[in-house]
């Protein structure tokens, strides 16, 4: 008689409804089977999530490109080293961050705006600035200050207010602690807040 396992039974399913699959699922059925297809699977959810992310950070399509098939084979190399501790999608948004970081550093294309506050002001006495600041400001003019401000303090506020990533989540991806996550996205806002200031206070 034959036998129907478990694994049977996900790659029915997966045939039927991939999408049904959560990312985990997928993975381990990868790992169980060594089937390009399941990577597939994940290469489909992921790539054009990743490619977004390396363009919003190198600002050039043929680089954004060879980064995300850079990124995804460092994917494919150390995929087996993923814990599931954590959400796979912060996982992959970690080798994608700290792939184009890495780039930038390398290539000395990271530009850095210090203001007289920034080289002055104790992290102690820096005014915390309220999240509802940075929501009131004109959408067009908050997109060019990010673009002015250091990469790292963009990326940190994009993960904060527009993927919605928990500091936990986001600590993970810079491999800091949430309390330096913290001081990161305070810093961030306060640079923020200070450039658009001067550039738009009149």
């Amino acid at each position: 008689m034959e036998t129907f396992s478990l694994s049977q039974s996900h790659k029915t399913l997966s045939k039927s409804d991939p999408k049904s699959l959560s990312d985990n699922e997928i993975i381990n059925l990868y790992l169980e089977t060594q089937s390009e297809s399941y990577f597939s699977l994940i290469y489909d959810r992921y790539s054009n999530k990743i490619y977004s992310k390396c363009l919003s950070l190198l600002k050039n399509d043929a680089l954004a490109q060879d980064a995300a098939q850079d990124v995804f084979t460092k994917i494919f190399l150390n995929i087996a080293g993923f814990n599931q501790k954590s959400r796979f999608s912060t996982w992959v948004y970690s080798i994608t961050y700290n792939y184009c970081i890495d780039f930038l550093r390398r290539k000395k294309k990271e530009k850095t705006v210090l203001t007289s506050e920034d080289k002055g002001a104790s992290e102690d006495v820096m005014d915390e600035v309220d999240d509802k600041v940075l929501m009131e400001m004109e959408l067009k003019r908050l997109k060019v200050i990010l673009e002015k401000i250091p990469v790292e303090d963009k990326s940190v506020l994009l993960m904060k207010y527009r993927e919605e990533l928990s500091i936990k989540e986001i600590s993970q991806i810079f491999g800091k602690t949430e309390s330096a996550i913290k001081m990161k996205i305070k810093r961030a806002k306060h640079k923020a807040k200070t450039l658009y200031n001067a550039t738009y206070q009149n």
